[in-house]
């Protein structure tokens, strides 16, 4: 992974980062607001050497004291120095106790020495302070007087006594609040890139190109944007004929031509690896798009265990290709149409869906409707967990394998690919479905939609006799005849009036990806 690998995974997880920093800087303000505040007093000593005369004497002893202060330091906090303090202020608390709270620092290149005190109340931090200070002064001038003698050559003196703080040092909010937001940035930035590597799902379609290349498998004939309206509106042309589903649903149709071009698929089976991964949705927009070419397209429910076409299209379900397969019904009688192209429902659910799916009968009626239409999708079973997609292969002209983008496995994939293969299908390619809008959108190098110029009322102007356009709007075209190109008018508007017939006979009342 790159640099752009791991900016796209913390851009796709951006929520569950975000909602760690919050959980983060929640942790730091819980912690501020419960810890107990410590405060800070500090006395500062000075060191020096009584005897010297002359400057001599006095350099000896500057650099006597200088050697010494290091050592000193590690007296303030020893017993000889707490248990008199304790001892003297009858504090509540042990001198080792006491030890833990004070801390000695000789300033570098001097002969000075701080003494800190931390403790939970100002006044007694500033008191305990002092008090160590003297202590520790009258036990380093007990230490450096000579046997027998009456006076110490090193003095300590109290250059500046502790006062009371006027403010906690700790807790700090504003680093202890930091802290938890830049732990929480963190660990959700380490869990997102932790999880990307363990993800073995399809996520984009560079992915699942570089798996089809690696399984030596069919090619990649598009993409599909996942859009949430979807349920409502199942026919992505219907919805919005320039919108990024219908889109990927027109790209797939060219892909598809380009296939075989001396044999072009006539009779295609949509499938997919698992349920729930788009192939319904993918096998009505399909046809749809098909039939907008003005081709006679047939669309069959071949998924007898959970049939949903009829329920998306709102088409009676009681008859269809289960009907025709016992030899109650005639394909003809059972067709029913959705204004551009027609459907051939699944019919009542049966109890050996296999079984009918292979049987000569179903041959028959796949046959039979492949000479009458020019083209016929099949929607049937996942391939995984039944063999009903399996069993048409030598009916159908190929398969058209859907994948969901970050659902489906790779190994799902690859498992779904040998099982077709293994019974000898032709696999025309795959379609990765359900890609999110931003990624849709940025696949080809660019961001935006190319939807056509609403043509707007405005008055022409003439400057100077020169005849100017409206704004955005083209010069019409005229005719050897001299009249204005009418027929670029009359294909769109029966084109609107194709696309109306449509919304009038269908509904959609259910959802069309399953």
């Amino acid at each position: 992974m790159d640099l752009r690998d791991y900016l796209r995974v913390l851009s796709r997880r951006w929520r569950a980062i975000a909602l760690l920093a919050l959980l983060g800087t929640a942790v730091g303000v819980l912690i501020t607001h419960r810890a107990t505040p410590d405060y800070r007093a500090s006395a500062k000593l000075f060191v020096s050497v009584r005897e010297g005369s002359d400057t001599l004497q006095l350099a000896q002893g500057n650099v006597f004291t200088q050697a010494r202060v290091q050592s000193y330091a590690e007296v303030a906090a020893s017993p000889l120095v707490t248990r008199y303090v304790v001892r003297t202020l009858g504090l509540d608390m042990t001198p080792t106790q006491l030890s833990r709270r004070i801390s000695a620092t000789p300033q570098p290149d001097t002969v000075l020495i701080r003494i800190t005190v931390t403790d939970t109340r100002p006044k007694r931090a500033a008191r305990i302070s002092n008090a160590v200070a003297e202590r520790f002064a009258e036990v380093i001038r007990d230490l450096e007087r000579p046997a027998y003698a009456e006076t110490s050559p090193v003095r300590l003196s109290i250059t500046q006594p502790a006062s009371v703080p006027s403010a906690p040092f700790s807790p700090r909010p504003a680093v202890n609040v930091a802290l938890g937001l830049l732990a929480g940035l963190a660990l959700g930035a380490g869990l997102a890139v932790a999880r990307e590597s363990m993800d073995r799902s399809v996520r984009s379609l560079q992915t699942l190109t570089d798996l089809m290349a690696g399984f030596g498998g069919p090619p990649v004939l598009g993409s599909v944007a996942h859009d949430p309206r979807a349920t409502r509106h199942p026919v992505a042309l219907l919805d919005d004929m320039h919108g990024l589903r219908a889109e990927g649903y027109r790209r797939l149709r060219t892909s598809l031509r380009f296939v075989d071009v001396d044999q072009p698929p006539k009779v295609i089976a949509v499938t997919s690896p698992l349920p729930r991964e788009g192939k319904t949705s993918v096998a009505i927009n399909l046809a749809a798009t098909l039939a907008q070419t003005g081709a006679s397209v047939c669309l069959v429910d071949a998924d007898l265990r959970r049939p949903s076409i009829a329920h998306v299209m709102g088409l009676v379900r009681d008859a269809g290709l289960t009907t025709v397969l016992i030899g109650q019904a005639e394909v003809h009688q059972v067709l029913q149409s959705v204004g551009s192209f027609s459907v051939l429902t699944s019919g009542s659910v049966p109890p050996n869906p296999t079984e009918l799916l292979g049987s000569a009968q179903s041959k028959a009626v796949l046959r039979s409707l492949a000479e009458k239409f020019d083209h016929v999708v099949v929607d049937t079973a996942p391939v995984l967990p039944v063999a009903d997609a399996s069993v048409i292969a030598s009916i159908v002209d190929g398969y058209l394998l859907v994948v969901r983008a970050s659902h489906t496995s790779r190994d799902q994939v690859g498992a779904a690919l040998r099982t077709l293969q293994h019974v000898g299908a032709s696999v025309l390619g795959t379609v990765l479905n359900m890609t999110s809008s931003k990624e849709e959108g940025t696949t080809y190098g660019y961001a935006y939609e190319y939807r056509p110029q609403r043509r707007t009322r405005r008055f022409s102007k003439r400057r100077r006799g020169l005849y100017v356009p409206p704004v955005g709007s083209a010069p019409a075209l005229p005719t050897p005849g001299g009249e204005p190109d009418v027929q670029a008018t009359a294909t769109v508007q029966a084109t609107d009036a194709a696309l109306d017939g449509e919304t009038r006979s269908m509904t959609a009342d259910g959802s069309a990806q399953r």
